[in-house]
């Protein structure tokens, strides 16, 4: 555990920027240690794992194998055996002689039927990804989401890109939001920040299709701000996002788009430059 807590200070996931195999096995090995053994005394050593941990059992592949995870509250202990005692020799009796027994036909034992878990997994995530979703049934727009992130990566973003933006954007057919991190008085390294949007970005999956986000630290160690601009499909936040238990910790605002100021505000979140109102800008993460 020590040595997992110090690996995972400066890491979200084992390896690299996502879930891999290396998370699973570990996280798998620790399940029932955290459900029934490391109540909450003894988890408090190990900031970075139990996140970690946490991280990983609330993703929607974790739960449909494991189900809701609860942590163990109460340290559960080997129950104690008493040992055995030796039981006194008994009298032997005259043995009577056995009549033959006849053979009666075998029943045949009834396989345990056997589950595939990964197989269930695959199953209830073909499922889930089936479902309509209400954004899709919107009309046409001329605004096409996957048009815009191209447009984001592959160009120069003040000179191409947000001209395009607003060319084509659609107010009847998308929205966009501010949104600022409630407790920035609790953000400490700016790593642990970093760390912290990039598990917001990574339970993102289900609106990934419907939105784009641009997410930024503004300030230094021990004086820092997240603040945040989304657009989404449809007039209001999307009900994946609201799902997603990161949006509680944000005050959202509508913008007004016919307002200049909100305006080029969201230009400077596109662009990572240009405020003026904000501490200086240290760096961000974009939800594409």
């Amino acid at each position: 555990m020590d040595i997992l807590n110090h690996h995972l200070e400066t890491r979200t996931f084992l390896v690299g920027e996502r879930i891999t195999l290396a998370d699973i096995v570990v996280a798998t090995s620790l399940y029932r240690l955290y459900t029934k053994v490391l109540d909450a005394n003894f988890r408090k050593a190990y900031v970075n794992t139990n996140r970690w941990f946490s991280t990983l059992v609330n993703q929607p592949q974790f739960q449909a194998v494991l189900s809701n995870t609860t942590l163990a509250t109460k340290m559960e202990v080997a129950p104690a055996t008493a040992p055995k005692k030796e039981a006194a020799p008994k009298e032997e009796k005259p043995k009577k002689e056995a009549a033959p027994k006849k053979e009666t036909p075998k029943k045949e034992e009834k396989k345990e039927e056997e589950v595939d878990l990964e197989a269930l997994a695959e199953e209830e995530a073909k499922a889930e990804s089936k479902k309509k979703n209400v954004l899709d049934s919107l009309p046409p727009s001329k605004f096409v989401m996957d048009e815009w992130k191209r447009q984001y990566s592959n160009t120069d973003t003040r000179t191409v890109a947000i001209p395009w933006f607003w060319e084509n954007y659609d107010p009847e057919g998308y929205s966009l939001w501010f949104a600022d991190y409630k407790y920035n008085n609790e953000l400490e390294e700016i790593f642990k920040t970093c760390n912290l949007l990039g598990g917001f970005i990574q339970r993102l999956d289900k609106v990934r299709k419907y939105a784009f986000g641009s997410l930024l630290i503004f300030g230094t160690q021990g004086d820092s701000d997240i603040k945040t601009c989304w657009l989404f499909r449809g007039k209001e936040i999307p009900a994946e996002m609201l799902e997603c238990d990161d949006s509680e910790h944000y005050n959202w605002s509508r913008v007004d788009t016919n307002n200049a100021e909100q305006k080029e505000r969201v230009n400077n979140f596109w662009a990572w430059d240009g405020f003026t109102n904000e501490k200086p800008f240290n760096q961000g993460k974009v939800f594409k």
